[in-house]
Order: structure tokens, then C-alpha cells, then sequence
């Protein structure tokens, strides 16, 4: 199976399946003589971990992380970083039923169609619990971009058909956390629990859209072609489960402005120095940062493991009713999927940032 590793000058490779004994990644290319903040690491897996709250699925991982190398007396040594998160509660019992069926909008169907088999018991690679290990990756990269001041910070901005009205630039990381669905607004924040919570009890999901920015990136990030920084963001954003959209700026909007609305002009600074004075295109010009804040969003599909009764087919072409079972699956995927957008955006950009210093200092 190739496509498991992202990145060129800060790649990770991740490892693992869902009913393993263990997930992991290994991350090469950090630079040496870095502040290894353990309690920074702990508290993203935290932040992603299933059985958070009612609106989360109730697999219940402690998911603590075993740094196996790379460090040394608190420090990155420049060697490739390995991190293990055991799995202690993976349950494959629950999922003998499914076994040689192909499960409504899963992956076991093209998994069969490219591999000859696939893993029933959660998906294996498949499975959302990969992201994990992403996350591991993207706690190491804040660890980096924070020693030049760079700050990722994703938030729900919206679920189902509820979304955020009014985007301020200056929503805190202690606005999200306070927030059981991680979305910045209070009285959203209700609605939203609430909405989930209906959905669950009918049996049913809901999708929604990530929103995040970048904060304090640098100008000059990216390539002009193949590399630009939103194409890897895209990338990065689009490899993680049930994703489905993304886009950056005014995105699809700016398809239906002007060019008089939708151009960002600029203009000076107190220091005199030439600054944009909008920021339509999301902080990126032809594939590489402005020195702007980043911005984009992520759309996340409905969950595709429903608990109401639905139609499988067999390998062999049978037709079988599956009647319905209490799972233990997320109504929404979004709180817990913050998170995971934080992480592969601070690895995309940590990615960058080493690439533009190896190659103009």
C-alpha cells in the first residue's frame, strides 16, 4: 500500500490499523536542538480522542503517546521522531457481522476493487483513528512553527445547515475548547449540541465545515507551479477522512464577484511599508503567502455509519438488511475533526517554512 507518507523536508509516514494493537507516525525532518513540549503532545491527542462527550463516539482510547526516538534529554536529536499510541479498546466483536459486506458510502469497495480484499473490523487504514497520528505529527510541527511565533487555529464554523454569521480574525484557541462542538460562538455552540443531539437519536449524521487560520505565517512560503502553499493545504486537507471540499479565501464566492470586489489592492503601513489592505485571496498569491493570515475551510461530509437499518451487498452480489445495532460511531465528525485540520495545516506549513530557509536562508 503506498500513500502513506506526506511532506518533503518535514515528512511524515503514518502506520497502523484501527483494530491493531497501535497506530503511529514517524516524522523526519525536524530539526535538532528543539523543546520537545510532551504535555503540548498530550493535550492535542486529548483534543482528538473519541469519548470527549455525548455528541462523540464512546470508543473509549486513552490514546498516550510513547515517543520511541528522535529524543534526547528533552531535545529533537535531527533523527527521524517515532510515536506509538496503543489501541485498548478496538471491540472487533462489534463488527462480525459486516464481515464480507460492503457498507453504504465505506471504503470497502474500492479497498476490494484495488487490493483484492479489506478490513472489516472499522476499516483498517481506512478508519478515522489514522488521524491520530496525525495529529502526534501536527503537535511536533506547532512545537516548531511557535519557536518563530507561527499559530494554527481551527474552529467548527458550521453543522448541518447551522453556520457562523459573523468570522471574526481574532478567535482565541480558549474560545474553541469552551465550546463542546468547538465552534467560537456561544449561542451557536447550543444549537449546534442540539442539532447533533437529534440526529443521534434518530440514527442519523451530520456533516458540517472546518474553518482555520494561520497566523503570523511568513511571506514567501510555496512555489509559483506544482507546490504552491494552498495546493499542498489542499492536499493535506483532502486526504483526511469523510473531507469532501476546500477552499481558501473568498473561495468559491470569488467566482461570482468582480474583479473590482474581489482584488486585493494595497497600500502603506505606520512603517511605510507596502501591506495588503484586504485579504480576499486567503493570505496566498500565486502559490505563495502574502505575509497575510492564512484562511480556508475544510467541508466534511455526514458520517457514513448510521445507526438505522440499511441495504449491503456481499462480495458475491448478495443482497442483505443489516437490522439496526447501537455502534459506537460519531454522530458528527466535526468537534473531533478540529483537531486533525489544525494538525495537517501546521505540518504543511512547517513543510514550507523549512523548505524556504534550505533554499534562500
Amino acid at each position: 500500500m503506498a500513500g502513506n507518507s506526506f511532506g518533503e523536508l518535514f515528512r511524515i509516514t503514518t502506520f497502523g490499523e484501527s483494530h491493531g494493537p497501535l497506530i503511529g507516525v514517524t516524522i523526519d525532518g525536524c530539526p535538532p536542538d528543539l523543546h520537545f513540549n510532551f504535555e503540548l503532545l498530550k493535550t492535542a491527542l486529548s483534543r482528538r480522542r473519541p469519548g470527549q462527550s455525548d455528541v462523540t463516539s464512546s470508543r473509549n482510547e486513552p490514546d498516550i503517546p510513547e515517543v520511541v526516538s528522535g529524543i534526547f534529554d528533552g531535545k529533537t536529536t535531527g533523527a527521524p521522531i517515532t510515536i506509538l499510541i496503543k489501541n485498548t479498546d478496538s471491540k472487533s466483536e462489534d463488527y462480525q457481522q459486516y464481515a464480507g459486506l460492503f457498507r453504504p458510502s465505506h471504503a470497502e469497495f474500492s479497498y476490494w476493487k484495488k487490493y483484492g480484499h479489506f478490513d472489516y473490523r472499522g476499516g483498517g487504514r481506512s478508519s478515522a483513528r489514522e488521524t491520530a497520528a496525525r495529529v502526534a505529527a501536527g503537535a511536533v510541527a506547532k512545537m516548531l512553527l511557535s519557536k518563530y511565533q507561527i499559530n494554527v487555529i481551527a474552529f467548527t464554523f458550521s453543522i448541518g445547515y447551522l453556520s457562523l454569521e459573523n468570522l471574526s480574525e481574532n478567535i482565541s484557541e480558549n474560545q474553541v475548547e469552551e465550546s463542546l462542538v468547538r465552534c467560537p460562538d456561544k449561542d451557536l455552540t447550543e444549537k449546534m449540541h442540539q442539532l447533533i443531539e437529534e440526529a443521534k437519536k434518530q440514527g442519523d449524521s451530520l456533516g458540517g465545515v472546518i474553518g482555520c487560520f494561520i497566523k503570523n505565517c511568513p511571506a514567501g512560503l510555496g512555489e509559483p507551479v506544482f507546490d504552491r502553499f494552498e495546493a499542498d493545504l489542499a492536499k493535506a486537507m483532502l486526504s483526511i477522512n469523510a473531507t469532501k471540499g476546500f477552499e481558501i479565501g473568498d473561495g468559491f464566492r470569488s467566482a461570482q464577484m468582480k474583479g473590482s470586489e474581489n482584488n486585493d489592492y494595497f497600500g502603506l503601513n505606520e512603517k511605510g511599508e507596502v501591506v495588503l489592505l484586504s485579504n480576499h485571496a486567503g493570505g496566498v498569491l500565486g502559490g505563495i503567502t502574502t505575509g497575510a493570515d492564512i484562511f480556508f475551510k475544510v467541508a466534511f461530509k455526514p458520517v457514513s455509519t448510521i445507526q438505522q437499518n440499511q441495504v449491503f451487498y456481499s462480495r458475491e452480489g448478495e443482497k442483505v438488511i443489516l437490522e439496526n445495532k447501537p455502534g459506537r460511531h460519531d454522530p458528527c465528525v466535526i468537534p473531533r475533526a478540529v483537531p486533525v485540520v489544525e494538525a495537517m495545516a501546521a505540518i504543511v506549513t512547517a513543510d514550507h517554512f523549512l523548505r524556504q530557509k534550505s533554499l534562500c536562508g
